[in-house]
């Protein structure tokens, strides 16, 4: 059974563009990995759990603070390396991405050292343009982005037809 996880994407518009809101992952593994090293924020979750309510809970946990969201708009399902699923929301809103907290993990390191050291989840959080993000998400994520664009465009499109 292919484990599951789910996401939010948080996404802000500027003057310059859409900016996304993404976590550089934590621990040694990923360390001196840029490309390729960032992920929504998202978690995995069991059968029993409503993927959106994982999806909102991850967000606070691995940026310390709750989404600041009130509409979730879902961007569907992708598949990541390794077959895991991933199911993912997208929502408009504004965070300050330098005071992000991430709660942490165990892991034995150096291997076989005997030594269990704790890391954060995500070790720092950062707004990118979806071109930027594109080069640094993991690459199963990546069709998530223009999955947001066209969410992004058809909401111009309904406002524009309204007035």
């Amino acid at each position: 059974m292919p484990k599951t996880s789910a996401g939010l994407l948080l996404y802000r518009r500027r003057a310059a563009g859409v900016e996304v809101l993404v976590g550089h992952m934590g621990g040694p593994f990923w360390a001196r990995k840029d490309a390729g090293g960032w992920s929504i924020p998202k978690g995995e979750h069991g059968p029993d759990e409503e993927p959106r309510d994982v999806a909102l809970r991850e967000f606070a946990e691995e940026l310390g603070s709750p989404a600041p969201v009130a509409d979730l708009v879902p961007l569907g399902e992708v598949r990541q390396s390794g077959g895991k699923r991933l199911t993912a929301w997208a929502a408009e809103g504004d965070l300050d991405a330098a005071a992000a907290v991430s709660n942490t993990f165990s892991l034995e390191w150096p291997p076989r050292s005997g030594r269990v050291q704790e890391f954060p989840e995500i070790d720092r959080a950062a707004w990118l343009t979806v071109e930027e993000a594109r080069a640094k998400l993991v690459v199963g994520q990546v069709p998530l982005l223009d999955r947001l664009l066209d969410v992004i465009d058809a909401q111009r499109s309904d406002e524009d037809s309204s007035h």
